[in-house]
């Protein structure tokens, strides 16, 4: 099957940018780099936000080497953001960055966001990419935590994406789901189950954008053209989401 074309990266007439997005958790690189580096690369996107990056040692150096493999460059997070990564095209103009600890829970996973404010063609643009909690309240609480940090970054539109673990019908999903666009639901494209990737069962995965951007499409990018099942699989071991978005020009 080959999917119906997502709009390709361009700069409208009005200065307003249509935009590729991906969120995709790579497992802190150990499995197929080159299929998940084929992955990316096929799916052409202008940011990149990564969950699971590598962490600990030369953890910038395996950023560095991931992102020169898919065309990009790195844009900030990573060990510093305890996974979360975001990667950018050159088209990406950044503004500032900034990695954020969340409140840690003694004897779980300590989690952060990678944020990011950039500037593509006549838009202005916050980037974050999120590794939710495995346990229900502290995700709760982190999907409350992401949405100050969007509303604090001083943007008027904005993008975030990641693994949630969590479904549509749970409550941190619905948390996010309730104040930003779930881009999935609002402009199915692609696949819908992200996890796992040999047979998926559940949507863990998304992007979300805030109101005013416009969702084109959305969704994990089987039967795109140079995405082939095989790479999905051997990438890592959840399915990446793929999104494209309009984003008016700033005012």
């Amino acid at each position: 099957m080959v999917l119906t074309p997502l709009p390709d990266s361009r700069t409208e007439p009005d200065g307003s940018a249509v935009i590729r997005v991906l969120s995709y958790n790579v497992r802190s690189l150990h499995d197929d780099t080159a299929a998940l580096a084929r992955v990316i690369r096929a799916c052409a996107p202008d940011l990149v936000l990564v969950q699971e990056a590598p962490r600990f040692f030369r953890w910038r150096k395996a950023a560095a080497r991931l992102a020169k493999s898919s065309d990009l460059v790195v844009l900030s997070g990573g060990a510093t953001a305890a996974g979360p990564l975001l990667l950018c095209s050159l088209r990406a103009r950044v503004e500032r960055t900034e990695d954020v600890l969340l409140p840690l829970t003694p004897g779980l996973h300590r989690r952060g966001f990678a944020t990011a404010v950039v500037r593509i063609a006549g838009a202005r643009l916050g980037v974050l990419s999120c590794h939710l909690s495995l346990q229900r309240d502290e995700r709760l609480a982190q999907a409350d935590l992401l949405l100050e940090q969007l509303a604090s970054m001083g943007v008027e539109h904005a993008v975030a994406g990641g693994d949630l673990n969590d479904v549509p019908t749970g409550k941190a999903f619905r948390q996010l789901a309730g104040e930003l666009q779930d881009c999935r639901a609002v402009a199915p494209w692609g696949g819908e189950l992200t996890f796992p990737p040999d047979e998926p069962r559940k949507r863990i995965d998304a992007v979300f954008a805030t109101p005013g951007i416009e969702v084109l499409g959305c969704g994990v990018p089987t039967g795109l053209p140079g995405v082939s099942d095989t790479d999905l699989r051997a990438a890592t071991d959840h399915l990446p989401v793929l999104a494209a978005l309009r984003v008016p020009a700033a005012k």
